[in-house]
């Protein structure tokens, strides 16, 4: 048995700086899909539709594979809802970006799905050493 006790009794470190850095540009590249998205779907449906989703899914689930942990699929799913969500919105003016159909109703619906499955999807934390089973 490992001398640093079981995985979850071990304390939670920050995480470096390098690695903030890529979650925070996973982040921001999520955004950046999340709006594209916004605007490719209404104007191609269905293509732009499923063009939109499959840029989502591979952008949470190439974070989470590049940063070899969930924290990166995470990252990348929390830009793309929060531009989504802001997106919703309508302004003061009347402007809207979002009509009331079934494309945006399933561009955002779908879009949570997918973030979920994709973010999931990712390699969980493992416990350091060569042991598969900590009780060995």
């Amino acid at each position: 048995m490992s001398d640093r006790g079981p995985m979850l009794a071990q304390p939670i470190r920050p995480p470096s700086a390098g690695r903030a850095a890529a979650l925070l540009g996973f982040f921001v590249l999520g955004a950046v899909v999340g709006t594209a998205g916004a605007l490719v779907q209404p104007g191609w449906f269905p293509g732009g539709l499923i063009l939109a989703l499959a840029g989502e899914a591979g952008l949470v689930l190439g974070a989470a594979r590049l940063t070899r942990s969930r924290s990166g699929g995470v990252a990348a799913a929390a830009g793309w809802m929060l531009s989504v969500v802001l997106l919703t919105a309508s302004r003061p003016e009347g402007d809207f970006l979002f009509a009331a159909g079934s494309g945006s109703y399933l561009f955002l619906l779908g879009g949570i799905l997918v973030a979920v499955i994709c973010a999931t999807l990712g390699p969980g934390r493992q416990p350091d050493g060569g042991h598969v089973r900590l009780g060995k």
